[in-house]
């Protein structure tokens, strides 16, 4: 074999591989022509952030310092609201009951006036036999024991208002004056 039937056959084959080179270049440009914008589809965007436990941990301890105070200053107001709310209820009850107190002692007098007039008339109507006195004597009497039991049970009951309501006082001063001195 002489170099000249061999070198044909070289120039061929190197003329083959440099078209095969030549495709696969043209292959390669096509299929990344479009990289870059395939780049920007593909790139992910993190919408979240993935963070470790111990971060997570951390966050939630700096929100719970910064909320705690405010947290204990609203609390600190709805309890000294509903203090005050509770102190006008029951000042509001105790007004009512002295007021009641009041309408019974109304009630009283116009009793006292009534009992007041029965024994006007009993001692009147009462001097026509000594069996029919002694008969209205005891009526007026048992009438008289029952409007005394009835004041006298409406006295302890406005008696009882009353040191009640002055236990109440003094429970909120003993309380205003812990305020005060926590406040020092």
């Amino acid at each position: 074999m002489t170099s000249t039937t061999i070198l044909p056959s070289c120039v061929s084959s190197l003329q083959t591989s440099l078209s095969l080179l030549q495709s696969s270049i043209n292959i390669l440009n096509n299929s990344t022509a479009d990289l870059p914008r395939l780049g920007k589809v593909l790139q992910t965007t993190r919408h979240f952030d993935l963070i470790s436990e111990s971060q997570l941990h951390a966050a939630q301890e700096q929100v719970r310092a910064e909320i705690q105070p405010e947290i204990e200053r609203l609390l600190d107001m709805v309890e000294t609201c509903l203090d005050r709310l509770g102190r006008r209820e029951k000042g509001l009850i105790a007004r009512k009951e002295l007021l009641d107190g009041r309408l019974g002692e109304v009630e009283v007098a116009a009793g006292d006036a009534r009992m007041r007039r029965r024994r006007t008339t009993t001692t009147t109507t009462t001097t026509t036999t000594t069996g029919r006195r002694l008969t209205m004597t005891a009526t007026g009497k048992l009438n008289e024991k029952g409007e005394r039991l009835r004041l006298l049970r409406q006295k302890k009951e406005r008696l009882a208002y009353v040191v009640e309501r002055l236990s109440l006082q003094a429970q909120q001063r003993e309380r205003q004056l812990r305020k005060s001195m926590a406040a020092r």
